[in-house]
């Protein structure tokens, strides 16, 4: 159960439409590295995690990417509110807005909508905890890019924050690996998994 807070994690104002940054930052929106796979993912991943604190950590990160979607959906939403025909037409946001008009949805900034086949949720403690690490390298490694192309401070700002957010993303569940490790045969934890050894 979670309880909603009606305010952003981090203040958004933008103030100027572009239809052209929109474009690519929708990525982190439902790409294949974006917030929607993020908070799915570790959701899903923290109902068989055999560890009580790393399934904590799972809930949390999960939760707070559920807060970073929502924090990438309104700045695509002010880069696209009030713009006009050719603001749309400059910036080859005719496709989307065709289908889409100014609505947000899950996409990569190639077009592809999101599809959960971009993560894994596998049961195996040590797979997820790799696989969520490298998620969230690869997630700021999409915001390094993002900051590579924006040229609006007001953009540039939350961007930055969410980046910074990937960063300690990784780090917790480095700590999750850890515990993992300990809880585990030390000695040969990847011969196999003792979660599901039935001999």
């Amino acid at each position: 159960m979670w309880m909603y807070e009606r305010r952003l994690e981090y203040p958004i104002k933008i103030k100027n439409p572009n239809p052209a940054l929109a474009k690519f930052i929708i990525s982190q929106y439902g790409g294949p590295h974006g917030e929607l796979g993020a908070s799915l993912r570790y959701l899903s991943q923290r109902c068989s995690m055999p560890y009580r604190q790393v399934a904590g950590i799972l809930n949390d990160i999960g939760t707070e990417e559920l807060g970073h979607l929502e924090m990438v959906c309104t700045i695509v939403h002010q880069l696209t509110r009030n713009m006009t025909m050719e603001q749309i037409k400059e910036a080859g946001f005719q496709e989307y807005f065709v289908d889409h008009t100014a609505g947000v949805y899950p996409q990569a900034a190639s077009g592809m909508p999101f599809s959960a086949s971009t993560f894994a949720v596998t049961g195996d403690a040590i797979a997820d905890i790799q696989e969520d690490m490298a998620a969230e390298q690869k997630a700021r490694l999409t915001y390094d890019n993002i900051l590579r192309m924006a040229d609006d401070p007001d953009v540039i700002d939350p961007i930055r924050f969410l980046r910074e957010r990937e960063i300690v993303h990784y780090q917790r569940f480095g700590e999750g690996l850890r515990i993992i490790q300990d809880n585990l045969d030390k000695k040969n934890f990847y011969a196999f998994n003792p979660e599901f050894d039935r001999r």
